[in-house]
C-alpha cells in the first residue's frame, strides 16, 4: 500500500468514523493491501470475452482481454472487485502494465487476434506503461494494427487535452481507441468532437432489457446517432437476451458483447489451439 494511501486513512480516526463508513474504509484498505501482494508477484491473467458483429453472432470482431487477479488460494477475482478502490494509486498503473503486457505478448503470438485492453487515462503519464507500450511495438511493430485501447468515459475526461494528444500520436502505429462506458459519466460534447475513437461503447446500463424498455430505446438510439455523427463503431455492453440483441440490431448496432455470445473466459478456444500448435 502507497503512504498516500495510509496517510489517508491514518488521518481520519476510527471513533470519528460512522459505522459504515468504517465498515467501507476497512474493505478498501483490504482490497488495495491484498490486489497490491498479487500485482507485486504478478498473480494475474487475462479473461477474453467476444465481441461479435450484430446480426452474426459467429462472427468475433475482437476480443476484450479482462484483468483478473488471482488470491493466495487461486481463486480468479474479477477487476470489477477492486478497480474502483485502486484505479487512482501506484497499483493501479502496475495492473494497467501487467494488462498491456499480457495483451501485447497474446497479440504477438496470435496473427489473426484484435484485442482490446483497458486502461486508465492516468496511465498515459506513467512511464512504466508507456515503456511497456514501446516494447511491445518495438519488438512486433504489427501488433499496433490489432491493439485497441478503451479508456472509460470518466477517466478520459480527468485529463482530455493529454488523452487526446496520446490517441493522435499512438494511431500513427495503428492502435485503435474505444470509449468505454459511453453515457454512463459526463463526456463533454466540446471533447468528443476532439477526441480521436475508433469505437464508441455504450454502457450496459442502457442496454439490459432493451427491447422492453422505451426510454432506453431513445437513449440508445441518440448514442448510436451520436457515434455514427462521428465515425464511430458502435458495441452495446451487457447483452444478454436475444429480444435484445434482435433490437440492438434492427437500430443499427454495429457489434454485441455479453454473456449471450460468451461470458469472459481465461482459456478460449484458439489460446488452446495455439499453445498445441507451438508445442507441436
Amino acid at each position: 500500500m502507497s503512504a498516500h494511501i495510509k496517510r489517508k486513512w491514518a488521518d481520519v480516526p476510527a471513533d470519528h468514523m460512522d459505522p459504515l463508513s468504517y465498515a467501507v474504509s476497512a474493505r478498501d484498505r483490504s482490497v488495495i493491501s491484498m490486489v497490491d501482494q498479487v500485482v507485486r508477484h504478478k498473480q494475474v491473467v487475462l479473461a477474453f470475452q467476444p465481441v461479435v458483429a450484430a446480426g452474426r453472432a459467429t462472427r468475433v470482431a475482437f476480443y476484450e482481454g479482462l484483468i483478473r487477479v488471482l488470491d493466495e488460494t487461486g481463486r480468479i477475482i474479477p477487476a470489477r472487485d477492486f478497480i474502483d478502490v485502486i484505479e487512482s494509486t501506484e497499483t493501479g498503473r502496475v495492473i494497467d502494465c501487467l494488462a498491456l503486457e499480457n495483451g501485447l505478448r497474446r497479440l504477438a503470438r496470435h496473427d489473426d487476434l484484435r484485442l482490446a485492453i483497458n486502461m486508465s487515462a492516468r496511465s498515459i503519464g506513467c512511464e512504466p506503461w508507456m515503456q511497456t507500450l514501446r516494447n511491445g511495438l518495438g519488438a512486433h511493430p504489427s501488433v499496433g494494427e490489432r491493439l485497441i485501447l478503451e479508456i472509460t468515459e470518466s477517466s478520459a475526461m480527468i485529463v482530455p487535452e493529454l488523452v487526446v494528444s496520446f490517441m493522435e500520436e499512438a494511431q500513427k502505429n495503428g492502435i485503435s481507441f474505444a470509449l468505454d462506458d459511453f453515457g454512463a459519466g459526463f463526456t463533454s460534447f466540446r471533447y468528443l468532437k476532439q477526441f480521436y475513437f475508433d469505437i464508441l461503447k455504450i454502457d450496459g446500463q442502457f442496454i439490459r432489457g432493451i427491447a422492453q424498455d422505451p426510454d432506453n430505446q431513445v437513449l440508445t438510439t441518440a448514442l448510436a446517432t451520436i457515434a455514427r455523427q462521428f465515425d464511430m463503431f458502435t458495441v452495446a455492453e451487457s447483452v444478454e437476451l436475444a429480444e435484445d440483441a434482435a433490437y440492438l440490431t434492427s437500430i443499427g448496432i454495429d457489434c454485441l458483447q455479453g454473456h449471450i455470445f460468451g461470458a469472459p473466459t481465461v482459456n478460449p478456444t484458439w489460446l488452446n489451439a495455439g499453445a498445441a500448435c507451438a508445442s507441436a
